[in-house]
């Protein structure tokens, strides 16, 4: 038997694995925290192309742009008024719903039922789309106080948000809402 039928035939266990599989097998948490970083992407672009296609419908076809205050909620007519509040509460539940299969399927491969993690992952998507409205006043208030312009302290606020919703979000996707039982 010639040495390449040999390795055709040995047992795909033994075989070895490519440079990147290895690592990939050596560190699998790091992998998966990689995962969960590059995947939230997919989100992301949901969140977008909802958002355009809902400024126009709502803005640009219906003209709902009377302003709209509720709560923590301020959309002036220049923010789009009703038509910014309605296109982004959509974008965010589509991005939501996108994000939570994403993360239970492809990077946690949670075998938690859908029920028990479902109603979790609302809880923690409501907190992050709150804080996600709330803190860049403050944070761009704070850096330009320090003398940043608009455009860097807007910047500098949706780094503190991305980062907190990291921080936040990955150990209580993993360990509360899509642990693996098995």
């Amino acid at each position: 038997m010639t040495d390449t039928a040999n390795k055709a035939a040995a047992p795909a266990e033994g075989k070895k694995l490519g440079p990147i599989r290895q690592w990939i097998k050596d560190h699998p948490t790091i992998w998966e925290f990689i995962l969960f970083n590059v995947l939230s992407n997919i989100s992301t672009i949901s969140r977008f192309v909802v958002t355009w296609i809902g400024t126009a419908v709502f803005v640009a076809g219906l003209g709902l742009t009377t302003p709209f205050h509720f709560l923590i909620f301020n959309y002036p007519e220049s923010g789009n008024g009703l038509g910014g509040f309605l296109t982004f509460l959509f974008a965010e539940v589509i991005a939501q719903v996108v994000n939570f299969f994403v993360q239970m399927k492809w990077v946690f491969k949670s075998d938690s039922s859908f029920r028990d993690a479902a109603w979790k992952y609302a809880i923690l998507a409501v907190v992050i789309v709150v804080v996600n409205l709330v803190l860049p006043g403050y944070v761009t208030a704070l850096c330009q106080g320090w003398g940043m312009n608009a455009g860097v302290a807007g910047t500098i606020a949706s780094v503190v948000n991305t980062l907190l919703a990291v921080v936040v979000s990955y150990p209580l996707l993993k360990f509360w809402i899509m642990p693996k039982n098995k």
